[in-house]
């Protein structure tokens, strides 16, 4: 199980970017989700106090990363919350080619006595987002706005 981020310093100036790859669909969405993770703050800092379960789904595996990391951002909003991990399951459904995302979110609220907090990042945008398959790797370019 091979899966990789970079933080793009000179991709968007404004904002944050990152690449993320992996051998396999759920490879690259825990690349990706890790790469956010990352973003918000130390996940070594974060405790293990609050679980999310969170179910998406969509046809366009493209269309399911860009929701799903949109869906994290929402949580740290919402709830106030950045991650420690979170663990992810992807799957496609034969009959119908449906992709079906499963993940627990485990994190905290926001305390910046605690935390290593970073980025305090406002979405995800469609500026330079792709998603493909190149040879064996999957590869997603992905620019966050900050």
């Amino acid at each position: 199980m091979v899966m990789t981020f970079t933080f793009l310093d000179d991709v968007a100036l404004a904002d944050m970017a990152f690449d993320a790859a992996g051998d396999t669909p759920v490879e690259l969405f825990r690349a990706a989700t890790e790469a956010l993770i990352e973003s918000l703050a130390d996940p070594s800092t974060v405790a293990q106090a609050c679980y999310e379960t969170v179910a998406l789904q969509d046809d366009d595996l493209s269309a399911l990363l860009f929701d799903w990391l949109g869906h994290l951002v929402y949580l740290k909003d919402a709830r106030g919350m950045v991650f420690h991990h979170v663990t992810l399951a992807l799957d496609r459904s034969s009959a119908y080619g449906i992709w079906h995302l499963r993940a627990e979110v485990v994190g905290a609220p926001v305390d910046q006595s605690t935390q290593d907090l970073r980025s305090d990042v406002k979405g995800v945008t469609k500026h330079l987002y792709a998603l493909r398959q190149e040879g064996d790797r999957w590869k997603a370019r992905v620019v966050l706005d900050v």
